[in-house]
């Protein structure tokens, strides 16, 4: 991968981390792109300063399994029509995990970090643009699409960090 972010990493995980982002970072070089590579970097580090850190137990293979089957889950890796381009199945093979390992993983991710389809934090950053929760917002108690928004709503939705960039 080009560009490693660093991420903070209690001291107590460090080694955890980099044995977990060293299978992330492989897989993602050889299947993905660096857009994956980069979100799984976040997303272990996010997971390492979790109280208490689900990284304490389990295999870091394990816990690759989960962060890239997540990641694959919210932005439709599994699906052929999406590029990059994945089956379950050989991203669990890649990675050296079962399926049901990497499932399981994926399952406590989602559930602990309250992660779901298209979530905005995690989407990844080539594919923002269709995204079209990374872009609602609420305007006087109505959802509304902040690209066809006015331009000083849109402004202030960016000030606040409710849409990723300014549109137009």
């Amino acid at each position: 991968m080009d560009s490693k972010t660093q991420y903070s990493v209690p001291k107590s995980l460090q080694a955890t981390y980099e044995a977990i982002v060293s299978v992330t970072d492989a897989v993602c070089r050889e299947h993905l792109n660096d857009e994956y590579a980069d979100l799984s970097r976040r997303l272990a580090a996010k997971l390492s300063r979790k109280r208490p850190s689900p990284l304490e137990s389990g295999q870091p293979k394990s816990w690759a399994g989960g962060i890239l089957y997540t990641l694959g889950r919210i932005n439709f890796l599994f699906d052929r029509d999406q590029k990059p381009h994945l089956s379950a199945r050989e991203l669990c093979a890649a990675i050296g995990v079962s399926q049901g390992t990497a499932t399981s993983k994926s399952n406590e991710i989602m559930d602990m970090m309250r992660l779901f389809q298209l979530h905005p934090d995690w989407t990844l950053p080539s594919m923002v643009d269709r995204n079209p929760l990374a872009w609602m917002i609420s305007v006087n108690g109505f959802l509304v699409d902040a690209r066809y928004a006015p331009r000083e709503i849109q402004e202030e939705a960016f000030r606040l960090g409710l849409i990723p960039y300014l549109p137009g």
